[in-house]
């Protein structure tokens, strides 16, 4: 499936690419029926030919779209390539300008005022899904977009699931990512897991609660919440070790949001 400057899915026409990987293609789009711009996920045409694959996709895409909140990126249709193009679905949801947490984070911590201003409104989109029954469990910077109006958005509901678990082959998961450099990130959001992912156990909303406390952290502190010389250490970390206090990376913070950041990071859900 080649897809270019011009291709026309559906009543979209593609414009410039915002960006590639082992999951598919993301392009800068027109819907010619509204005439405004709009992003177009393209997934792998492998999903196309995976039956359950392609009706589990559709089903999120539909709980996604329902949801309808400030902090959720907002998703306005599905479909399917032609057959020219390998019959790939693709998702369409609103174009947004700005950047990912990640490249706030990359330039150290986040200033306590606005580590909280940001810290609300992801729980405000989460608490959103959670009541709809949705769990993203996928959770990391990588998938929270600031706006140049500074209003963050929670991307990927319903696409995480779609991805390959820690424990599966995880070509296509890393070919996504950005190079990350710190140790222990090769698998990408190994970092960001709940222990009962690390475990393989099915998760609830709980999980995504701990991810969203690993995030907290890392926003604080300007340092990894749990680290180590291999994917697998950093999975230990997880499932048995605390990261330092707050208070001794950052005099600035205070004890009740520390207990918050503690309290997010239980090792058991309940």
């Amino acid at each position: 499936m080649t897809i270019a400057t011009g291709t026309k899915l559906g009543h979209y026409e593609t414009l410039t690419p915002l960006g590639k990987g082992g999951m598919g293609e993301v392009w800068r789009a027109r819907d010619t029926r509204l005439d405004r711009e709009v992003a177009v996920k393209v997934l792998p045409a492998e999903f196309a030919k995976d039956a359950d694959r392609l009706k589990r996709f559709e089903q999120e895409a539909r709980a996604t779209s329902a949801l309808n909140h400030a902090n959720i990126l907002t998703i306005y249709d599905i479909g399917t390539a032609s057959p020219e193009l390998g019959g790939a679905p693709f998702i369409v949801a609103e174009f947004l300008e700005g950047e990912e947490l990640r490249a706030q984070l990359d330039e150290g911590a986040i200033a306590p005022k606005k580590a909280i201003e940001y810290a609300q409104q992801i729980a405000s989109g989460l608490a959103a899904a959670h009541a709809k029954g949705i769990v993203h469990r996928d959770l990391k910077p990588e998938n929270l977009f600031v706006t140049k109006d500074k209003r963050v958005k929670i991307l990927d509901f319903g696409l995480a699931k779609l991805r390959p678990q820690w424990n599966e082959p995880a070509r296509s998961e890393v070919e996504t990512q950005k190079k990350i450099t710190d140790p222990g990130t090769v698998m990408g959001t190994v970092g960001y897991m709940s222990p009962e992912q690390v475990r393989g156990q099915d998760v609830d909303h709980r999980s995504d609660i701990f991810s969203f406390g690993v995030i907290l952290y890392e926003m604080l502190s300007g340092h990894r919440t749990f680290t180590g010389e291999s994917a697998v250490e950093v999975m230990n970390a997880i499932l048995k070790e605390d990261p330092v206090d707050l208070s001794e990376t950052n005099a600035k913070i205070s004890l009740q949001f520390e207990k918050i950041v503690r309290r997010c990071l239980e090792k058991k859900p309940e």
